[in-house]
């Protein structure tokens, strides 16, 4: 295992910077990051940027210098590249998630405020923050957890539909799409056969609707949710850190969130 780090080149904000990866383990890169005093807002999803005054010291306490070429051919072979557009940024890639059918899949969880490509995406979610800052959670039936509401993708809908179609089975709510705030979405790398998503047709729009009054009532259409209830955050973070997607929230709802 090797950590990696290329010549800082790319300008951003006024400076220029270097990428740092590992050519094998996210643990290792992350562990070294801490040691060198990188911060954890500089981490990309698969690298950290490391400004060009840090690169001299950053070598110096053993990555290894790389040509810029060489480190993207690493990071690839190492499996842990992240794909996204310019302008998003990886949160996280939680590997061996399982779920309730028997399928299973690592995913990526990326933040952008752009929507994702309509034509890969197969579900949608969105999390609903009332006046006080407060998150309306359900419990899912099938999932036996709680979460944000949200589902699969019915033919023909656009994707905002997708998501207020969603919030108003499971919470009775009714938002507009235009309310909607697009957030991130998340890539599904299938480890198993079956499952809704596949190769082109693997995220996951997420979503935030704020709302402009504090609690208001909840009720639901289907079966699917066997309860609904507002949460504060650190109730939120009670129910649902454990859950694989909860960076995504941490990094988008937080009251530490930029």
């Amino acid at each position: 295992m090797a950590i990696l780090i290329d010549p800082p080149r790319p300008e951003a904000h006024g400076r220029r910077w270097s990428h740092l990866v590992s050519d094998a383990s996210l643990a290792e890169l992350h562990d070294f990051a801490r040691r060198v005093g990188i911060p954890e807002r500089g981490f990309e999803g698969d690298h950290y940027d490391v400004p060009e005054e840090r690169y001299s010291a950053v070598v110096a306490a053993g990555a290894l210098p790389t040509p810029p070429r060489d480190l993207i051919r690493a990071l690839r072979d190492s499996g842990l590249r992240m794909q996204k557009r310019k302008g998003d940024k990886g949160i996280a890639r939680v590997r061996g998630v399982a779920f309730v059918d028997g399928t299973s899949a690592d995913v990526d969880l990326i933040r952008s405020d752009r929507e994702a490509d309509g034509s890969r995406v197969f579900a949608a979610m969105a999390f609903v923050r009332d006046a006080a800052g407060d998150f309306a959670v359900v419990h899912s039936v099938r999932r036996a957890e709680w979460g944000a509401p949200g589902g699969w993708r019915e033919p023909g809908e656009s994707l905002r539909e997708n998501a207020v179609r969603e919030v108003r089975e499971e919470t009775g709510l009714v938002v507009e799409e235009a309310a909607l705030r697009p957030v991130g979405y998340e890539r599904f790398h299938s480890r198993s056969s079956g499952g809704l998503w596949r190769e082109g047709h693997d995220l996951l729009q997420v979503y935030v609707v704020d709302l402009p009054t504090r609690r208001p009532p909840m009720t639901a259409e289907l079966d699917d949710t066997s309860d609904r209830r507002w949460v504060t955050w650190t109730e939120l973070v009670e129910l649902c850190s454990d859950l694989f997607w909860w960076p995504m929230a941490e990094a988008t709802l937080s009251p530490r969130a930029g």
